[in-house]
């Protein structure tokens, strides 16, 4: 994708009643277009205070008037930004002005992509932006904004070079055959590769909780009928979003429900309990169950105690990322509140009613939605299956290396590694994918 030529302008921030409305202007013209607003040359980085006038001398409005040369911009090119009254009339007004002057409307995302284009931002930096603008928390902004500093691209290009290294070692071992020493049997050789394999996952863990802090942490209630799912949708959702009875199969369809916790997104699906019907409206809810579980980063498996350890088979089918147990009804039964581990899986004794043993199963959702995380950054399912594309690569060439000494199928499949890993920051992409990741930009970035 080349670099466009023309000068590109749109309203840079929402105008409101009584605010400060922003258009910004980049490209060529924007120059000759601020001599023509200021009746001056502008001096750069600085605040002009003037009046905006329309072609034919009348006012449009009196704000500031700042001047970015290239290339110490957001784009990299000359970039003009216009500050005014937060009239959606008065800036429209200006847009047009500036459009007679030499500009063009901008596309969404156009201002963004250009910062891309000429080297300000990587790939994976530019979509941190739309990710900061689109938060739904404070920890999902935090975490955009450290992606937008960078924190998710260094890794990324820290893992890109050791590959690097990798394929130079490995390739430099096949370009001598000849050699009485088996190069491709190197220990050093196949340690760095499981090294790489090792950073790798570090990173694609990582990146699992970007997205759950971009997207929040998605999680699916399910269990037996009358196990009081709805319930504790409910009791987590502080309302009673969910209809609750002592007849079981009242809810039939998926019931979702955004919370927030201390911070942190949490979407929450209710689902019809799991059991074999000939209801066929119920049959048509477990289905839809079923198909949020694929989806889910979390399953949350609601059951009680004397039920407890035959509903783990429900678990036994489930995809999700991570698994809770949840023995509910403890108000009923006398067991106390607490949180054993058991294979790895959370279980928690409470009741939903009563709200008992709530905090403890509050504190493992944040757990699991990346609170505590130390250099949290954003991230999206873009960037996941590039990793895991990487993974499977790096994988192939393991066995490659292995008994059959293959050096030069490993050598592909580092190559193919490589690439894979490029795609997150823009060192290797296709003008399809760009088109397609700017254009969920809003006007103006």
């Amino acid at each position: 994708m080349s670099i466009a030529a023309d000068t590109i302008a749109a309203i840079a921030t929402p105008a409101g009643a009584g605010g400060i409305g922003v258009v910004r202007v980049s490209g060529p013209a924007v120059p000759a277009i601020a001599r023509a607003l200021l009746g001056r040359r502008p001096r750069p980085r600085h605040a002009h205070l003037t009046d905006f006038r329309a072609s034919d001398g009348s006012l449009i409005d009196r704000g500031l008037l700042l001047y970015f040369p290239a290339p110490a911009s957001y784009t990299g090119e000359p970039v003009l930004e216009l500050q005014g009254h937060g009239s959606p009339v008065l800036l429209d007004l200006l847009v047009r002005r500036v459009c007679a002057l030499g500009a063009r409307l901008a596309r969404p995302g156009e201002f963004t992509e250009r910062a891309f284009l000429n080297g300000k931002l990587d790939l994976a930096q530019a979509e941190a932006v739309a990710d900061l603008i689109a938060a739904r928390s404070e920890a999902a902004a935090r975490a955009a904004l450290a992606s937008l500093e960078g924190a998710f691209s260094r890794q990324v290009q820290a893992l890109f070079e050791r590959l690097v290294t990798l394929r130079v070692q490995l390739e430099a071992a096949i370009d001598f055959p000849e050699e009485e020493i088996d190069f491709l049997a190197d220990p050093a050789l196949i340690a760095g590769l499981e090294v790489l394999r090792g950073e790798l996952a570090a990173l694609q863990a990582a990146a699992r909780c970007g997205v759950r802090l971009n997207d929040g942490l998605r999680a699916v209630i399910v269990g037996r009928p009358n196990a009081g799912k709805s319930s504790l949708l409910n009791a987590l959702a502080g309302s009673e979003r969910a209809i609750v009875t002592a007849v079981p199969g009242t809810t039939r369809d998926v019931l979702r429900e955004a919370i927030e916790l201390d911070g942190f997104a949490l979407s929450l699906a209710d689902t019809a309990g799991l059991r074999e019907t000939d209801d066929p409206v119920e049959r048509e809810g477990v289905r839809r169950a079923r198909l949020e579980l694929e989806r889910a980063d979390l399953a949350l498996l609601v059951t009680e105690a004397e039920h407890a350890e035959g509903d783990l088979a429900l678990l036994a089918e489930v995809p999700a990322a991570a698994r809770l147990v949840v023995v509910n009804k403890i108000d009923l039964d006398g067991s106390p509140a607490q949180v054993q581990m058991r294979a790895g899986v959370p279980w928690l004794w409470l009741s939903a009613r009563t709200g008992e043993g709530l905090d403890a199963l509050r504190a493992q959702l944040l757990r699991l939605a990346g609170a505590g995380g130390e250099g949290a950054f954003s991230a999206r399912r873009r960037h996941l299956l590039a990793l895991d594309a990487v993974a499977a690569a790096l994988s192939r060439a393991a066995e490659a290396l292995g008994a059959a000494r293959a050096g030069e199928l490993a050598a592909e499949e580092l190559r193919a590694a490589q690439r894979a890993l490029g795609e997150i920051t823009g060192a290797y992409t296709s003008d399809d994918l760009l088109g397609a990741i700017f254009a969920s930009f809003c006007i103006g970035k």
